[in-house]
């Protein structure tokens, strides 16, 4: 097939490649604009533009893919269908309907579930056991489209939004291959979406990251390894940011001490009270420093039982 492919991040990627690798080609690679990065403010390019460049595919970056303009613009590119996966911008009307078979979207979740912008991430912070892909076929809703094929993906009992993340991109660029040979062929039969039994999978923010010791510790727990690598999970420790990447619920005795409350310091990690349970915390990073192993932390900071751990 003939593709209009649009993309931007590193999730992405592994699907544009699958698609060249078995022989479709792409006659336009859409992404978003470049952007400053780092302190210097040098422009970066975007995953998917820098993978287009490789293959010499044609790359257009509008601001607003809405743009009367931009619409024109992929018109020039004759193609049969468009392969989008984490675009970030919402299609209009003109753009679904403009190839003979429409858009296809990658979706990193088992829709109807984690319909939205980070279903990776909320997937892993809500416990689920069991995540996966689907393509569906995209109409002018969020999400809302009929389903195509999914595939499914368990999850690791230490899974982080990071190493989903790869799997679920792996799952992904495989089943749009798939979807793609199954179009051709026209054994799909396409599934209406009905309600969704989760919530927005609303887009993630540095905020969300802050930890509220009230909650459960098997809340806590989840929410570091969801928000790991980014934005990370957060708390206040002696007026200082405390980033947590790795902690784990332990079968430790609760004191009825203040959620955040540090109870118990072992030679490898040291214990808080929540609001419910206690959570060892086993690998941090504080300003200045890298990521390191809670043991190495307490031999340059030894932390006292008492020791009050706040949100921020």
């Amino acid at each position: 097939m003939k593709i209009i492919f649009m993309g931007t991040p590193d999730f992405s990627v592994g699907t544009l490649k699958a698609l060249i690798e078995a022989g479709h080609e792409i006659v336009l690679a859409v992404t978003q604009p470049d952007k400053p990065k780092g302190r210097g403010g040098k422009m970066q390019f975007p995953p998917v533009k820098e993978t287009a460049m490789e293959y010499q595919i044609p790359v257009f970056q509008p601001k607003k893919v809405r743009d009367p303009d931009c619409i024109e613009e992929l018109r020039k590119y004759p193609a049969d269908i468009m392969v989008v996966i984490a675009f970030g911008q919402i299609l209009p009307k003109e753009i679904l309907q403009m190839t003979p078979y429409g858009c296809i979207n990658v979706h990193a979740s088992l829709l109807p579930k984690y319909r939205g912008a980070a279903p990776i991430q909320w997937a892993v912070i809500n416990g689920e056991k069991v995540s996966g892909v689907t393509t569906m076929q995209m109409d002018e809703g969020l999400d809302t489209g009929d389903m195509l094929l999914k595939t499914e993906v368990v999850l690791d009992e230490k899974e982080t939004g990071g190493s989903l993340h790869d799997k679920l991109g792996e799952a992904g660029a495989v089943l749009c291959v798939r979807t793609l040979k199954a179009l051709e062929e026209g054994t799909l039969k396409p599934e209406a979406q009905g309600e969704s039994p989760t919530e927005y999978a609303r887009m993630l923010d540095k905020s969300l990251g802050s930890i509220d010791w009230n909650v459960s510790a098997a809340e806590i727990e989840r929410l570091i390894r969801g928000l790991n690598p980014w934005p990370s999970a957060y708390t206040d420790w002696d007026g200082r940011v405390m980033k947590i990447w790795e902690a784990q619920v332990t079968a430790g005795q609760e004191t009825g001490e203040t959620p955040g409350t540090v109870i118990g310091v072992e030679k490898d990690g040291f214990c808080v009270q929540t609001g419910q349970g206690v959570l060892k915390v086993l690998a941090l990073q504080i300003p200045g420093k890298k990521r390191m192993d809670a043991g190495a932390f307490l031999r340059g900071y030894p932390m006292k039982p008492g020791t009050i751990l706040a949100k921020r």
